[in-house]
């Protein structure tokens, strides 16, 4: 049996390996192929391409690697007609995976999606697209279901397998402490830890970290027992990450003094947060994680000016950050494109640091939402993927 998957970022990886551990259990000898990452092909999984041709981010970025992208589908198309899988399932990346999974739906070949594309956020036309494309929905949180059981499209929540592995009730000064041991940080006792998470990608490093650093460059102005620490998800952003590092620090002679106020990492950025008091982050997986750690944060969400210009017109929320759209309020804050200054954010992290009553009523909150999507997220996704195949040929 060939099960065809195709992840294009790091946390479909993530859920790919997950899902792939599942269905094993249940078709031990099933074959899978397509395109995925490291965690993936430690699964066995046979990828035709490296998983980072596929990421992207915007709206506009995406045109320079057009070539690249078309070539890539026909490869694919042709690898499963000539070989027929039982399913495909495509993870996130939406821009890609559902004009794959539509013409593979041509073909008859059952179709799943898993992680839901924003259609409740923006592009809500695309929902029709989606009706003809997938034959199942596979979502990480439940109010996201709602749109697809009003257009009769087959859903299921699955939740979050992050959830799933974090105690919702674990001790969290035990836990802080242990990560802080564990990155090797020996500060004393009194001293506050920022994680500073400007993204995984070249372009988002670019936009976000130079803001940060000089976001963090003030407050130790203000609080020199501060200490930052920047996880980093290659080798290739840790060298760019420290070489904006080091611009900023030359910009004034008087910075070359905090130098040792910085670490920055090779990886562990769930280590990194559950070792801080407070985490500075680009909005994406990286804010549900330090939620489910139950850390206090602030997210920037900063794109390029075109695709910013289209977003802007696009979004349909009030809120972008995971754990204000789980509340349905706003608990954390979040700043968008120009909001995003040293000025303005140097002021809201003092304030939060100084503030230890504001970050513990979160945990409640944080709490709560983790027990939602706590559902057992890869037998779920296996379990409604096997019913899924276990039904006819699609019409």
């Amino acid at each position: 049996m060939l099960i065809a998957m195709v992840a294009g970022e790091t946390s479909g990886d993530i859920l790919g390996a997950g899902l792939i551990r599942a269905l094993r259990q249940r078709y031990p000898e099933a074959r899978f192929v397509g395109v995925g990452g490291p965690r993936m092909l430690d699964c066995g999984f046979e990828t035709i391409t490296p998983m980072e041709r596929l990421s992207v981010m915007g709206f506009v970025e995406p045109l320079g690697r057009l070539p690249e992208l078309l070539r890539l589908k026909r490869d694919l198309i042709t690898r499963f007609s000539d070989e027929t899988p039982a399913v495909f399932i495509g993870i996130d990346s939406p821009g890609f995976n559902l004009r794959l999974a539509q013409s593979l739906h041509d073909l008859g070949i059952k179709t799943v999606h898993y992680v839901s594309p924003s259609v409740w956020a923006w592009g809500q036309k695309r929902i029709f697209k989606i009706a003809k494309a997938i034959d199942l929905m596979l979502t990480l949180f439940p109010f996201e279901t709602d749109i697809y059981h009003q257009q009769g499209i087959a859903v299921h929540c699955v939740g979050h397998p992050m959830a799933d592995r974090v105690d919702p009730y674990e001790n969290q000064q035990q836990a802080r402490q242990q990560a802080q041991q564990l990155l090797g940080l020996n500060l004393e006792g009194t001293q506050q830890i920022v994680s500073l998470m400007p993204g995984s990608r070249h372009n988002e490093l670019a936009r976000l970290a130079p803001v940060f650093l000089k976001t963090a460059l003030i407050c130790l102005q203000a609080r020199p027992d501060l200490h930052f620490v920047l996880p980093c998800a290659n080798q290739a952003r840790l060298t760019q990450l420290n070489r904006l590092l080091d611009e900023a620090l030359a910009e004034n002679p008087a910075h070359a003094r905090w130098r040792t106020s910085f670490t920055v990492l090779d990886g562990q950025s769930f280590e990194a947060m559950r070792a801080a008091d407070m985490v500075l982050l680009a909005s994406g997986t990286a804010t549900l994680e330090a939620m489910l750690l139950k850390r206090p944060m602030i997210v920037c969400y900063k794109l390029s000016a075109m695709t910013w210009w289209l977003a802007s017109r696009l979004v349909k929320v009030p809120n972008i950050a995971l754990p204000n759209l789980l509340a349905g309020q706003r608990l954390v804050p979040e700043y968008l494109q120009h909001a995003v200054t040293e000025s303005t954010l140097s002021t809201e992290l003092l304030a939060w640091l100084s503030d230890p009553v504001r970050r513990e009523a979160l945990y409640d909150d944080f709490t709560r939402i983790h027990c939602s999507i706590r559902l057992d997220a890869d037998q779920q996704a296996a379990s409604a993927v096997s019913t899924l195949m276990s039904k006819g040929k699609v019409s």
